[in-house]
């Protein structure tokens, strides 16, 4: 009898040299990197390099790249005006979703599987999702929407189009590290869909469009949003011990603990974690951070799990200032480097992904019977 792994657990079903996540061991690596190499000590652009060409840019390429980002952040006018005419009430990823998908229309080279096509292709998904996920959010309120500037970093840019004005230095550079911790993360959900849908010879587009589907879902990049949820639920710091008992008792989901592949500290959490401390303590609004760490350490001891980089990230975008709706969209938008990365190196050396599956219906040789007679 076949053995079945469900969800694929423990299988393994191609190579890549872009990222491995020790989960035994609590170590995620980029291109040989271990992320706490990179958190904190080189830009988000220069992670989109890496990832793009498996080593970390001198000076040169690092301009060369980053040149040619801001020079894709012009919006085709179609897609603009979808941004404006979408429902206000619309989640943010659908939203972005669907105008990635338009983008599509817009590129007649989109099934051109040359690596330099193909690569510009992926250089203008990094440099445009930030703007798409900004801009509707503006749309929404009613808002202008500011020209793209080409003066700003990935982070500061998207800051700035959200607020309207250029963010202050620590501010860009907390949401530059948040983006470096979420560029890549193996044969996540997301990133798996991806490599599927190019494993077809399908276009670029359509292989985000998909990722975007998956990494929507709550045990995926929606879980963010859920601990933001969470806390506000609880409320305050002296009701979290009796929150978290009746949930353990309930046997609920607490969000953004444990991991499906870390099996100690997400060692991403760490970063995040004191970036959120910094921003509660500077804000003057620590509670949040302190609801959080009871809550981790509640479940630390009682259940042996960790907080994974959900946990954190909540807490620090919300400080930020950004909407909870936007948290998915933001994890997007640093994964699209990763997604597109993984694209590419698909089509390097494809394969079809056809898996089998282990029929459990009912007994093979079932007679049809007339429908008269059923």
């Amino acid at each position: 009898m076949s053995v079945v792994s469900k969800g694929l657990e423990g299988i393994i079903a191609a190579e890549t040299r872009l990222g491995e996540v020790k989960g035994q061991e609590g170590l995620l690596y980029y291109c040989g990197y271990d992320i706490n190499e990179l958190a904190g000590k080189v830009s988000y652009e220069e992670v989109v390099y890496l990832l793009f060409h498996q080593s970390l840019p001198n000076r040169a390429e690092l301009e060369k790249l980053t040149t040619a980002l801001r020079a894709e952040r012009e919006l085709p006018e179609g897609v603009i005006q979808f941004l404006k005419a979408a429902p206000k009430k619309a989640k943010p990823i659908d939203v972005m979703r669907t105008a990635v998908s338009m983008l599509g229309c817009y590129d007649t080279s989109r099934h051109d599987l040359d690596v330099d096509e193909q690569r510009a292709t992926a250089i203008k998904l990094v440099s445009q999702i930030g703007i798409i996920a900004a801009y509707f959010h503006r749309a929404r309120q009613g808002l202008d929407l500011p020209p793209v500037r080409k003066d700003l970093s990935e982070a500061a840019h998207f800051l700035y189009l959200m607020s309207g004005e250029v963010p202050s230095a620590e501010a860009e550079k907390t949401l530059d590290v948040a983006y470096v911790l979420h560029a890549e993360h193996g044969f996540n959900a997301s990133t798996f869909t991806a490599r599927v849908v190019a494993s077809t010879l399908s276009d670029m587009y359509s292989a985000i469009s998909a990722a975007i589907g998956a990494l929507k879902g709550p045990l995926h990049g929606g879980a963010n949003e859920g601990v933001i949820h969470m806390l506000e639920e609880i409320g305050e710091v002296d009701k979290v011990e009796a929150w978290v008992e009746d949930a353990l008792a309930q046997k609920k989901k607490i969000m953004g603990i444990g991991h499906r592949v870390y099996k100690v500290l997400d060692p991403r959490a760490p970063h995040l974690k004191e970036m959120a401390i910094k921003l509660s303590n500077e804000l003057g609004e620590p509670k949040w951070i302190q609801m959080s760490e009871q809550i981790a350490t509640m479940m630390r001891e009682r259940k042996g799990l960790n907080a994974n980089v959900d946990f954190y990230s909540a807490t620090v975008y919300y400080s930020l200032g950004i909407p909870t709706d936007l948290f998915t969209p933001i994890f997007a938008i640093s994964r699209m480097s990763g997604w597109t990365a993984h694209v590419l190196e698909q089509w390097s050396e494809n394969r079809l992904f056809r898996p089998l599956s282990a029929y459990v219906g009912k007994p093979f040789g079932q007679v049809t019977v007339p429908i008269d007679e059923r």
